[in-house]
C-alpha cells in the first residue's frame, strides 16, 4: 500500500458545484463562503488536503481574498459534513476519516446503486447502454495515460448516468451525501497498481448485465464493485494509522 499516496499533488479538474443566488445584505458572505466550502471539500475529498493538516483561518482568507466571515461559515459547514475538525484553543484541522463508519457508508451506497441498476436492467436501450460505453472509454484512456484525475472522474460519471438513465437522478445527489468518507479512501487506493484496471473490470460486467437485461445478476456485479473497498480500508488503516479514527 506503499504507493497509495501518489494522490492529490494537483487541485485537478472536477467540476464544482455552482453556489445559489441569495438575496439581501447575505448574499455575498453565503455566495463567498460556498465557494470557499466547495473547493476546501473537493481538496479534502480528493486528498490534496490530507486527515489532520490544519486549516488557518487566516491563511485561508488570504488565499481567497476573503473577510473570516464566510472563511469561518464554510469551515462551520465541513464539520457538520465531517470533514473537518475545529478544536477551541487548538485549530481546526482536517478530519481523520472514521473508519467505523465506512461500513455503514458502502452498505447505503449498495442499497441505492443495486436499486438502481435493477430498473435499469429491465429497461435499458441501446442508447442507454451506449451512453455506459462511453463512460469506460473513457476510464480506458486515462488508465492507458496514468490519468487518475481524469479517471476518477470518469468512474463518478459512469455511476451519475446509471442513476440519469434509471431515470432517478436524485439517487446519485444522496449516494453523493453518503460517500464523502468512501471517497477519501477511494483516492487512497486508486494509485495502487491493478487498481484501475479492476475497476474497469467491474464496470464492465455491470454493463454486460444491463446488456443481456439480467436484473439480478447486475445487481450482483455492482454488489461486488461497490463492497471491493471494504477489505482495501484494512491495509489503509494500517499502512496510514494517522488518517483514521
Amino acid at each position: 500500500m506503499s504507493e497509495a499516496l501518489g494522490i492529490g499533488e494537483t487541485g485537478g479538474s472536477r467540476r464544482e458545484r455552482k453556489p445559489q443566488r441569495v438575496a439581501g445584505a447575505s448574499a455575498g458572505r453565503a455566495t463567498a463562503a460556498s465557494v470557499v466550502q466547495d473547493e476546501l471539500r473537493r481538496e479534502i475529498l480528493d486528498m490534496v488536503l490530507r486527515p489532520g493538516v490544519p486549516l488557518s483561518e487566516k491563511d485561508l482568507t488570504a488565499r481567497f481574498g476573503m473577510s473570516r466571515t464566510p472563511v469561518r461559515e464554510a469551515l462551520i459547514r465541513l464539520k457538520e459534513e465531517g470533514l473537518v475538525e475545529i478544536f477551541p484553543q487548538a485549530g481546526t484541522f482536517v478530519a481523520r476519516i472514521p473508519a467505523g463508519a465506512i461500513p455503514e457508508a458502502v452498505f447505503i451506497r449498495q442499497a441505492l446503486e443495486c436499486a438502481t441498476v435493477e430498473v435499469l436492467a429491465r429497461t435499458a436501450t441501446a442508447e442507454d447502454i451506449a451512453r455506459l460505453d462511453a463512460t469506460i472509454a473513457v476510464l480506458h484512456e486515462s488508465y492507458e495515460a496514468d490519468d487518475q484525475e481524469r479517471f476518477h472522474l470518469a468512474d463518478e460519471d459512469f455511476h451519475e448516468a446509471l442513476a440519469d438513465i434509471a431515470g432517478y437522478p436524485g439517487v446519485w445527489k444522496l449516494a453523493q451525501a453518503a460517500k464523502s468518507q468512501i471517497d477519501r479512501c477511494r483516492r487512497m487506493t486508486l494509485p495502487v497498481p491493478g487498481r484501475m484496471a479492476m475497476v474497469i473490470r467491474e464496470h464492465l460486467a455491470i454493463v454486460d448485465e444491463i446488456r443481456r437485461h439480467d436484473a439480478s445478476a447486475a445487481v450482483v456485479a455492482m454488489r461486488q464493485h461497490l463492497g471491493t473497498l471494504l477489505p482495501d480500508l484494512v491495509h489503509l488503516k494500517a499502512s496510514y494509522p494517522d488518517y483514521f479514527v
